[in-house]
Protein backbone atom coordinates (compact mmCIF):
# COMPACT_ATOMS: atom_id res chain seq x y z
CA UNK A 1 0.00 0.00 0.00
CA UNK A 2 2.59 2.43 1.00
CA UNK A 3 4.63 1.44 -2.62
CA UNK A 4 1.51 2.55 -4.26
CA UNK A 5 1.01 5.84 -2.79
CA UNK A 6 4.32 6.42 -3.79
CA UNK A 7 4.02 5.53 -6.96
CA UNK A 8 1.01 7.69 -7.43
CA UNK A 9 2.94 10.86 -6.27
CA UNK A 10 5.92 10.39 -7.98
CA UNK A 11 3.57 10.13 -11.15
CA UNK A 12 2.17 14.06 -11.12
CA UNK A 13 5.82 15.02 -10.52
CA UNK A 14 6.51 12.74 -13.84
CA UNK A 15 3.79 14.28 -16.27
CA UNK A 16 4.61 17.51 -14.78
CA UNK A 17 8.31 17.57 -15.75
CA UNK A 18 7.29 15.81 -19.69
CA UNK A 19 5.03 18.96 -20.29
CA UNK A 20 8.13 21.15 -19.09
CA UNK A 21 10.01 19.13 -21.67
CA UNK A 22 7.37 19.65 -24.35
CA UNK A 23 7.03 23.28 -23.73
CA UNK A 24 11.09 23.99 -23.50
CA UNK A 25 11.34 21.98 -27.19
CA UNK A 26 8.38 24.27 -28.80
CA UNK A 27 9.81 27.25 -27.27
CA UNK A 28 13.24 26.21 -28.87
CA UNK A 29 11.34 25.05 -32.45
CA UNK A 30 9.97 28.38 -32.33
CA UNK A 31 13.28 30.28 -31.70
CA UNK A 32 14.71 28.00 -34.69
CA UNK A 33 12.21 28.94 -36.76
CA UNK A 34 12.79 32.77 -36.08
CA UNK A 35 16.26 32.79 -36.00
CA UNK A 36 16.82 30.26 -39.43
CA UNK A 37 13.88 29.21 -40.98
CA UNK A 38 14.41 26.12 -39.72
CA UNK A 39 12.35 22.92 -37.62
CA UNK A 40 12.05 19.35 -37.25
CA UNK A 41 9.45 17.70 -38.31
CA UNK A 42 7.87 14.19 -37.72
CA UNK A 43 9.58 11.01 -38.79
CA UNK A 44 12.94 12.44 -38.12
CA UNK A 45 12.66 15.08 -41.29
CA UNK A 46 14.44 18.44 -41.47
CA UNK A 47 13.18 21.71 -42.79
CA UNK A 48 14.62 24.24 -44.25
CA UNK A 49 13.82 26.99 -45.54
CA UNK A 50 15.27 29.33 -48.36
CA UNK A 51 14.07 33.20 -48.31
CA UNK A 52 14.35 36.76 -49.15
CA UNK A 53 18.05 36.99 -50.58
CA UNK A 54 21.15 34.68 -50.74
CA UNK A 55 23.57 36.71 -48.93
CA UNK A 56 27.44 36.11 -49.37
CA UNK A 57 30.79 37.66 -48.14
CA UNK A 58 28.66 41.19 -47.54
CA UNK A 59 26.02 41.68 -45.07
CA UNK A 60 22.82 43.18 -46.31
CA UNK A 61 20.38 45.50 -45.03
CA UNK A 62 19.01 44.54 -42.01
CA UNK A 63 15.85 45.71 -43.35
CA UNK A 64 16.06 42.81 -46.35
CA UNK A 65 15.12 39.28 -45.43
CA UNK A 66 17.86 36.89 -46.11
CA UNK A 67 19.40 33.32 -45.90
CA UNK A 68 22.91 33.45 -44.84
CA UNK A 69 25.24 30.84 -46.07
CA UNK A 70 27.22 30.86 -43.05
CA UNK A 71 23.99 29.13 -41.22
CA UNK A 72 22.74 26.80 -43.97
CA UNK A 73 26.10 25.53 -44.85
CA UNK A 74 27.12 23.92 -41.07
CA UNK A 75 23.54 23.06 -40.62
CA UNK A 76 24.03 20.92 -43.67
CA UNK A 77 26.60 19.16 -42.14
CA UNK A 78 24.82 18.55 -39.00
CA UNK A 79 22.19 17.07 -41.14
CA UNK A 80 24.07 14.68 -42.99
CA UNK A 81 26.26 13.29 -39.39
CA UNK A 82 22.99 13.48 -37.32
CA UNK A 83 21.94 9.70 -37.53
CA UNK A 84 18.61 10.51 -36.01
CA UNK A 85 17.33 13.09 -39.21
CA UNK A 86 16.28 10.66 -42.16
CA UNK A 87 15.17 13.24 -44.63
CA UNK A 88 15.49 16.79 -45.81
CA UNK A 89 12.47 19.15 -46.77
CA UNK A 90 13.85 22.69 -48.89
CA UNK A 91 10.85 25.39 -48.83
CA UNK A 92 12.32 27.53 -51.61
CA UNK A 93 10.79 31.80 -51.90
CA UNK A 94 14.00 33.60 -52.78
CA UNK A 95 14.71 36.27 -55.26
CA UNK A 96 18.21 34.57 -55.67
CA UNK A 97 21.60 36.12 -54.26
CA UNK A 98 24.86 35.94 -54.16
CA UNK A 99 25.97 33.34 -56.73
CA UNK A 100 28.92 31.66 -54.93
CA UNK A 101 26.92 31.35 -52.22
CA UNK A 102 23.74 30.14 -53.84
CA UNK A 103 26.32 27.42 -56.02
CA UNK A 104 27.76 26.49 -52.66
CA UNK A 105 24.32 26.06 -51.02
CA UNK A 106 23.19 23.72 -53.66
CA UNK A 107 26.59 21.57 -54.10
CA UNK A 108 26.08 20.94 -50.24
CA UNK A 109 22.52 19.65 -51.05
CA UNK A 110 22.98 17.43 -54.17
CA UNK A 111 26.06 15.47 -51.95
CA UNK A 112 24.30 14.74 -49.11
CA UNK A 113 23.38 10.74 -48.75
CA UNK A 114 20.17 11.86 -47.27
CA UNK A 115 16.78 11.76 -49.30
CA UNK A 116 15.77 15.31 -49.85
CA UNK A 117 12.90 17.09 -51.35
CA UNK A 118 12.44 20.63 -52.47
CA UNK A 119 9.42 22.43 -53.29
CA UNK A 120 9.12 25.86 -54.68
CA UNK A 121 6.64 27.73 -53.70
CA UNK A 122 6.35 32.14 -54.80
CA UNK A 123 9.44 31.60 -56.44
CA UNK A 124 13.39 30.29 -57.03
CA UNK A 125 14.84 32.87 -58.83
CA UNK A 126 18.17 33.38 -60.51
CA UNK A 127 20.83 31.74 -58.52
CA UNK A 128 17.62 30.05 -56.20
CA UNK A 129 17.68 27.97 -59.65
CA UNK A 130 20.54 25.40 -58.92
CA UNK A 131 19.26 24.68 -55.11
CA UNK A 132 15.71 24.34 -56.43
CA UNK A 133 17.05 21.60 -58.60
CA UNK A 134 19.88 20.10 -56.35
CA UNK A 135 17.48 17.84 -54.38
CA UNK A 136 16.21 14.32 -55.37
CA UNK A 137 12.85 15.44 -56.34
CA UNK A 138 11.94 18.85 -56.88
CA UNK A 139 8.42 20.41 -56.72
CA UNK A 140 6.48 23.83 -57.70
CA UNK A 141 3.04 24.98 -56.95
CA UNK A 142 1.03 26.00 -59.67
CA UNK A 143 1.75 30.29 -59.28
CA UNK A 144 5.25 29.48 -58.48
CA UNK A 145 8.13 30.98 -60.58
CA UNK A 146 11.13 31.10 -61.60
CA UNK A 147 13.57 33.49 -63.65
CA UNK A 148 16.72 32.62 -65.49
CA UNK A 149 18.48 35.14 -66.72
CA UNK A 150 22.63 35.84 -67.18
CA UNK A 151 25.11 36.77 -64.47
CA UNK A 152 25.07 39.88 -63.27
CA UNK A 153 27.80 41.89 -61.24
CA UNK A 154 27.37 44.91 -58.76
CA UNK A 155 30.38 47.57 -57.64
CA UNK A 156 33.69 48.25 -60.26
CA UNK A 157 34.07 46.55 -63.70
CA UNK A 158 36.78 46.44 -65.52
CA UNK A 159 36.44 46.53 -69.22
CA UNK A 160 38.85 44.34 -70.02
CA UNK A 161 38.04 40.86 -72.48
CA UNK A 162 39.06 38.76 -68.93
CA UNK A 163 35.91 40.49 -67.22
CA UNK A 164 34.09 38.70 -70.17
CA UNK A 165 35.93 35.46 -69.85
CA UNK A 166 35.27 35.36 -66.22
CA UNK A 167 31.21 36.32 -66.67
CA UNK A 168 31.31 33.21 -69.22
CA UNK A 169 32.99 31.23 -67.20
CA UNK A 170 30.02 31.53 -64.25
CA UNK A 171 27.70 30.93 -66.33
CA UNK A 172 28.74 28.09 -67.63
CA UNK A 173 29.43 26.71 -63.98
CA UNK A 174 25.62 27.62 -62.93
CA UNK A 175 24.34 25.83 -66.51
CA UNK A 176 26.49 23.33 -66.17
CA UNK A 177 25.30 22.38 -62.44
CA UNK A 178 21.65 23.11 -63.48
CA UNK A 179 21.69 20.61 -66.38
CA UNK A 180 23.44 18.07 -64.47
CA UNK A 181 20.42 17.70 -61.88
CA UNK A 182 17.57 18.37 -63.80
CA UNK A 183 16.11 16.96 -67.22
CA UNK A 184 16.71 20.66 -68.87
CA UNK A 185 19.67 20.52 -71.38
CA UNK A 186 22.13 23.43 -71.70
CA UNK A 187 21.50 24.25 -75.06
CA UNK A 188 17.77 25.25 -73.92
CA UNK A 189 19.04 26.61 -70.67
CA UNK A 190 21.32 28.56 -73.02
CA UNK A 191 18.43 30.02 -74.95
CA UNK A 192 16.16 30.79 -71.96
CA UNK A 193 18.99 32.54 -70.62
CA UNK A 194 19.04 34.82 -73.01
CA UNK A 195 15.73 35.18 -74.35
CA UNK A 196 14.70 38.86 -75.20
CA UNK A 197 11.02 39.20 -75.63
CA UNK A 198 9.78 38.16 -72.05
CA UNK A 199 11.82 40.62 -69.45
CA UNK A 200 10.92 44.28 -70.26
CA UNK A 201 14.35 45.70 -69.24
CA UNK A 202 16.52 42.06 -68.90
CA UNK A 203 17.17 39.06 -70.87
CA UNK A 204 16.05 35.90 -69.76
CA UNK A 205 12.81 33.82 -69.11
CA UNK A 206 9.78 33.73 -66.60
CA UNK A 207 8.24 30.00 -65.82
CA UNK A 208 5.33 29.69 -63.77
CA UNK A 209 4.39 26.43 -62.55
CA UNK A 210 3.73 23.65 -64.83
CA UNK A 211 5.98 25.84 -67.61
CA UNK A 212 8.98 25.14 -65.10
CA UNK A 213 7.91 21.31 -65.28
CA UNK A 214 7.70 21.50 -69.35
CA UNK A 215 11.06 22.43 -69.41
CA UNK A 216 12.70 19.69 -67.27
CA UNK A 217 13.64 22.22 -64.29
CA UNK A 218 11.29 20.70 -61.81
CA UNK A 219 10.08 17.01 -61.69
CA UNK A 220 6.08 17.84 -61.13
CA UNK A 221 3.59 20.57 -59.56
CA UNK A 222 2.54 20.18 -56.19
CA UNK A 223 2.30 21.43 -52.53
CA UNK A 224 3.17 20.76 -49.16
CA UNK A 225 1.19 17.03 -48.33
CA UNK A 226 2.45 16.14 -51.98
CA UNK A 227 6.33 16.90 -51.28
CA UNK A 228 6.24 15.53 -47.86
CA UNK A 229 4.33 12.15 -49.47
CA UNK A 230 7.25 11.85 -51.35
CA UNK A 231 9.46 12.07 -49.46
CA UNK A 232 8.69 9.60 -46.79
CA UNK A 233 7.91 7.14 -49.48
CA UNK A 234 11.82 7.77 -50.29
CA UNK A 235 12.42 7.30 -46.74
CA UNK A 236 10.53 3.96 -46.66
CA UNK A 237 12.03 2.80 -49.39
CA UNK A 238 15.46 3.11 -48.31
Amino acid sequence: MGQTNQAQKKQPGGAEDRREEKREEQKEQRESIRETGEMSLSHNIHLLSVIGEIEGHECLSANAKTTKYEHVLPRLAAIEDNPEIEGLLILLNTVGGDVEAGLAIAEMIASLSKPKVSLVLGGSHSIGVPIAVSTDYSFIVKTGTMVIHPVRMSGTVIGAPQTYDYFQQMQDRILGFISDHSRATRERLEELMLDTGILTKDLGTILVGEDAVKEGLIDETGGISDALCKLHHMIEAG
